[in-house]
């Protein structure tokens, strides 16, 4: 462990591009040269795509890894165990003290779970967040990596009872705030507008005269059941008819949309599919939408911040506070329901919401002291 002349070294992990949001403001504290702490940044290289890695780190401002194990793409099965199995050495090389990972993807359980093994203690920002539904796989990464971290840092109030019911001491959950917002407003001023985005993309064919709905879409339970993929991009097609619809497509959904020969319909003339976006195109598209329909967890957290109605495409949220206090309606897959919720808000009545506590840009910096104080109890 560390001795008295030696910096505490944290290694953060990072795998996919929900992480690179929340790895940003957690590296830019724990940097802080008062706190004296030595921090490494490893990528698991779960998420794969080179030129939107790059996007990121140098949009985010996220110094280069110091290790990127390269795993890339592979079924949860093979993705989880290649990421173990590569990370490993590099622990029995640097010995750090502390293992810090962030989210629910694969590469989260995994490095947490090699590290625990090795005697390594974890932290874990964003914890306790539950949905009760265990078919997610990142429930299940939740759940896990929790029940082994020894430092549990949560986004909002409610996560600590689902914590302390798993049998977790509340001595080692700390009310941070969520680190997803730091990134948010400190980028807010940075943000690329929609229109210079839809220009470059499109041209001069968008009219924006009424506005825009942003979409987002890539869960396995949406997009992967060729039914449940029509029945949504059928209703959003229908959505498309009374405000234009901006569609950033995951790859993957790209692929599941012309396997279900689905292409015709997202192809009218309000209907709008974009490449995937940087951090600052894709923020720029919800700070200027009026309604965000989406099946992402983060998104429902950034449009809480930014006040912007969301609708999510989803039976359930790990996210609850977005719904009971944020501006988030929950609709699933049900047509009736996700044209009603438009109706709404196209009509004025949106939730208006509020920020929830503690999402107010400093949750990195309240997690950074409280490890500055922890890792001197490891010695």
């Amino acid at each position: 462990m560390t001795s008295a002349n030696k910096s505490s070294q944290i290694l953060c992990v990072v795998g996919a591009r929900p992480n690179f949001m929340k790895i940003a403001p957690i590296m830019r504290a724990l940097n802080s040269s008062a706190l004296g702490l030595s921090v490494r940044l490893l990528h698991t290289g779960q998420h794969y795509d080179a030129a939107m890695k790059k996007s990121f780190f140098d949009q985010l401002n996220i110094p280069e890894p110091d290790i990127d194990l390269g795993v890339g793409s592979g079924s949860h099965a093979v993705q989880t165990a290649d990421i173990m199995k590569r990370f490993e050495p590099v622990l029995d090389k640097m010995q750090p003290d502390a293992v810090l990972v962030v989210g629910d993807v694969n590469s989260t359980i995994a490095c947490a779970l090699v590290a625990v093994k090795k005697s390594i203690p974890v932290i874990h920002v964003e914890a306790g967040l539950r949905s009760g539904d265990r078919g997610m796989p990142e429930e299940i990464n939740r759940i896990l990596t929790d029940q082994i971290s020894d430092l549990l840092f949560t986004t909002e109030e409610t996560a600590e009872p689902n914590l302390t019911r798993e049998g977790i001491s509340a001595k080692r959950i700390h009310f941070a705030g969520n680190v997803m917002i730091d990134t948010l407003l400190f980028n807010l001023d940075r943000c690329i507008p929609a229109a210079k985005t839809l220009e470059e993309l499109c041209g001069s064919q968008v009219n924006l005269s009424k506005g825009y709905g942003l979409v987002t879409l890539h869960r396995p339970s949406n997009v992967d059941d060729p039914e449940v993929l029509e029945r949504l991009i059928n209703v959003l097609s229908q959505v498309s008819k009374d405000i234009p619809l901006i569609f950033p497509v995951h790859p993957r959904t790209q692929q599941k949309i012309a396997e279900a020969g689905l292409q015709s319909l997202i192809s009218n003339s309000q209907f709008y599919c974009l490449p995937p976006l940087g951090y600052l195109e894709m923020l720029g598209m919800m700070k200027d939408a009026r309604l965000v329909l989406t099946d992402s967890g983060g998104i429902q957290e950034e449009t809480t911040a930014l006040g912007i109605p969301c609708i999510t495409l989803r039976e359930s949220t790990e996210r609850p506070i977005t719904v009971e206090q944020g501006t988030n309606t929950i609709v699933g897959s049900d047509p009736e329901k996700i044209l009603a919720s438009v109706s709404s808000i196209l009509g004025g009545g949106g939730k208006s919401g509020r920020v929830p506590d503690l999402w107010d840009g400093k949750a990195a910096e309240r997690i950074a002291q409280v490890i500055s104080t922890w890792v001197k109890t490891l010695s």
